[in-house]
């Protein structure tokens, strides 16, 4: 596009584009295109669900079992066709039901078209369309200033989060967002021709992945990609050099031995169970923008909330006005007003109970910033005015202090000249007095999570007395420890953010540093915002929360965003977390037992000169009774835990008493089968049972305590195992045990339930230990 010439049109701002001008553009393909990150494809889904390291694995497994003609152990495909299934069509579900969601809180933009002020979608603005842009807005695509000044913030795209100043003929990047002040800009580039779209393919900024669930299955991933191959070599070539075996043999014992260490069903059912998590999120207005960020908040033990917009609905009202000078003020007052062309809800509240007619010719003006905490207009042959912080403007604090504990406060002063520095000649005109709406959710939502002992701060750039009031109001038990920390160092802020709980006048770099210390302390940390003042914090934080109500930058920054802006959605995010993580915690035990058990058993059949005691389509039946159906269906039921400790650290600590009750029933067969000289096939048979025995002993543990479904599922399971046991002895390789054979049984399963509880009950004495160990270490 850059290389062909093309016809520009400078349109007055004014006016903008007429309509044959737009479609102008839109024949010569003049329009611009967003090149944002979008959801999956289907076709990405499919291809990611389908070509993953263990489905090859199992491929690979299957033509080795077609090559011996064995064709009843391909059954394990079954599982595996079923689970990559059962995964794509619930990931493609969250998908439709995620971009359904994702057009409501889609940006549009401001233009001017033919005189008139019109909203439109991205993907239909055009070159050199007339854009207004103001506070909190995304700059969707490169514009040049034609009329006004603004403040921006490009640290999205440069990594610089300092203001920038920006007037007419300036350029702004799309990417950036616009701090304060309000301006025209002419669009000056449309899709790939965009400053932002060869750097990140778009103006949205990626936030990496905080995830404790993705990293740990990464690890197992990578952990079982490593060993399974070699072992996989040593253990065929062991079982080839048998005595009397033949290689169709060795081939179906070492595959059997390689499908036990795949936990195959484990990732699949992680994003099955996340999708399922968006679809319920998604029926309750809650938009996830990133599956994983559901497992962080559940897990967030701080929670930080900005006041305005946030616990407060946004609105103010004008309460009172308190005039420092005898002369009458209502003139000054609105000619300032509406000289500032400010739409935020603050002046608008002053606006309401002002005739802002403009009579006065302006001269300059200062936008609002979160920085400097005010804002300026000067006027031709007359004063400058300066709006905003007390603090900042009025240095007698006898003049505002009484007030600051029910109200929000804005103080208006007279100056000689409007410069970006504070001159010494403020002069106090009026204070006014302004009252917050507070949103009645906002109660309940904090009341839920102060009972569920997370912390909760709260940072705002209005005073401290200001947000304690409105603290107060709200139910907040640590209102009164505040502090202010205007102009503060970093060094300060830092160990001031682990003692205090609320935080008046923060900037938006101050609100960035708390977050950041409190994550460097090994918080969790949610951030909740509207503003593109939280933009920093937001990105910094563990997990990032908008209202679709707020500005476009905390919209686009945040990967969760509550679409009715309703705060009674918070308390059911984190429920939804916590079942999900509980409950994948839950499932991911019965997976990684086999996986244990399987691993100790190929390595321990390195060293042992006997066959290997299963055949795949025996561990299919393991696996689809003990594993693969139960972890489904105990995925999706309620609850409502606090996650506690490591994912992997718990999901192995519990599956270890299965797997080493295994490895001592398997041990204890061939040590019996060696002295009694059993057949392969009689050897299987008890293997095949007490392991299925140890996968229910685990599986009941997990299910306690029991209510219906658990109840009917676990009768239904154990009914499934022992008919197939009974009735496809030839499929599952099963022999018929004699009278002394089934003695030995009972025995042998007596002994399993006696190793399973001795294992078990070194588990929680090993938990108990650890958890006094960490006490004492914190105290």
């Amino acid at each position: 596009m850059k290389d062909k010439c093309i016809c520009r049109y400078y349109p007055k701002t004014n006016f903008g584009l007429s309509d044959a001008e737009v479609q102008n553009r839109k024949q010569n393909n003049l329009v611009n295109f967003a090149t944002n990150i979008k959801s999956k494809s289907f076709t990405y889904i499919i291809i990611s669900n389908v070509f993953t390291l263990f489905n090859f694995l199992n491929f690979m497994l299957a033509l080795a079992i077609i090559y011996v003609g064995s064709y009843k152990n391909l059954l394990f495909l079954g599982v595996v066709f079923c689970n990559t299934i059962i995964s794509i069509i619930q990931e493609i579900n969250a998908k439709i039901i995620v971009d359904r969601l994702s057009v409501i809180s889609e940006i549009k933009v401001k233009v001017i078209r033919n005189g008139q002020q019109e909203f439109i979608k991205i993907n239909d603005i055009v070159l050199d369309d007339i854009i207004i842009y103001q506070n909190g807005n995304q700059i969707v695509t490169d514009s040049i200033i034609a009329q006004g000044s603004v403040e921006v913030d490009e640290s999205f795209i440069t990594g610089e989060s300092d203001p920038i100043y920006k007037k007419a003929g300036d350029l702004l990047k799309s990417g950036s967002f616009i701090i304060s002040g309000k301006c025209y800009g002419r669009v000056e580039h449309v899709g790939l021709d965009n400053y932002t779209a060869q750097i990140t393919k778009g103006a949205k900024y990626v936030k990496k992945i905080d995830s404790v669930l993705l990293k740990s299955l990464k690890k197992i991933i990578k952990v079982i990609s490593l060993i399974i191959i070699p072992i996989g070599i040593l253990l065929f070539y062991q079982q080839l050099t048998l005595d009397d075996n033949i290689l169709e043999n060795a081939v179906i014992n070492t595959v059997a031995a390689l499908i036990g260490m795949i936990p195959e069903g484990l990732v699949l059912l992680t994003s099955t169970v996340l999708a399922v998590s968006v679809i319920r999120l998604a029926r309750q207005k809650v938009l996830v923008q990133d599956l994983y960020s559901i497992e962080s908040l559940a897990r967030t033990d701080v929670i930080c909330f900005d006041k305005t917009g946030t616990l407060t609905t946004g609105k103010m009202k004008l309460f009172k006005v308190i005039n420092f000078v005898k002369n009458e003020n209502s003139e000054v007052i609105a000619e300032v007003i509406n000289g500032l062309d400010d739409n935020s809800p603050t002046i608008s509240a002053i606006k309401k109970h002002y005739n802002c007619q403009n009579t006065w010719q302006v001269k300059g003006a200062i936008p609002f910033s979160s920085s400097r905490k005010w804002s300026g207009v000067s006027f031709k042959n007359r004063d400058a005015y300066l709006i905003g912080a007390p603090e900042r403007l009025l240095l007698d604090k006898k003049l505002y202090e009484s007030y600051m504990d029910n109200y929000r406060l804005l103080a208006l002063v007279k100056t000689n000249s409007l410069t970006e520095n504070l001159n010494n000649d403020l002069e106090p005109i009026a204070l006014f007095l302004i009252e917050d709406e507070i949103r009645s959710d906002a109660i309940t939502t904090l009341d839920y999570f102060q009972k569920e002992n997370v912390d909760v701060k709260i940072i705002s750039g209005d005073s401290v007395r200001t947000i304690s009031g409105v603290a107060k109001k709200l139910g907040f038990k640590n209102y009164l420890n505040y502090i202010d920390v205007s102009n503060m160092p970093d060094e300060i802020l830092i160990k001031a953010s682990l003692k205090y709980d609320i935080f008046g006048r923060v900037s938006p770099k101050q609100k960035k540093v708390i977050i950041d210390t409190l994550r460097e302390n090994g918080h969790y940390v949610a951030m909740i915002g509207d503003g593109v003042n939280d933009v920093l914090a937001l990105k910094s934080s563990s997990v990032s929360v908008a209202l679709a109500s707020g500005s476009d930058a905390a919209r686009n920054i945040a990967e969760i965003v509550l679409l009715d802006s309703d705060f009674d959605a918070m308390p059911n995010v984190v429920k939804e977390g916590r079942r999900t993580i509980n409950n994948i915690t839950r499932s991911a035990t019965l997976f990684l037992a086999k996986t244990s058990y399987a691993t100790m058993l190929a390595l321990l059949f390195l060293f042992i000169e006997m066959s290997y005691p299963f055949e795949p389509i025996q561990l299919t039946l393991i696996s689809a009774t003990t594993i693969g159906i139960p972890s489904f269906i105990l995925a999706i039921e309620p609850n409502n835990e606090k996650i506690r400790g490591n994912f992997i650290a718990n999901v192995i600590s519990r599956s270890l008493p299965a797997a080493f009750t295994t490895i001592s029933n398997i041990l204890i067969v061939m040590l019996i089968s060696y002295l009694l000289n059993w057949t392969d096939r009689q050897i299987s048979t008890f293997t095949l049972i007490l392991t299925g025995y140890t996968g229910f002993l685990l599986l009941y543990k997990l299910s306690e305590p029991f209510n219906l479904i658990r109840k009917v599922l676990f009768i239904f399971l154990v009914s499934m195992f022992v008919l197939a046991v009974l009735n496809f002895r030839n499929l599952f390789s099963i022999t018929t045990l004699n009278l002394p054979m089934l003695i030995y049984l009972l025995i042998l399963i007596i002994s399993a339930t006696f190793f399973f509880a001795i294992y078990t009950n070194i588990y929680y004495k090993v938990k108990i230990y650890r958890h006094k160990r960490k006490s004492m270490l914190q105290d």
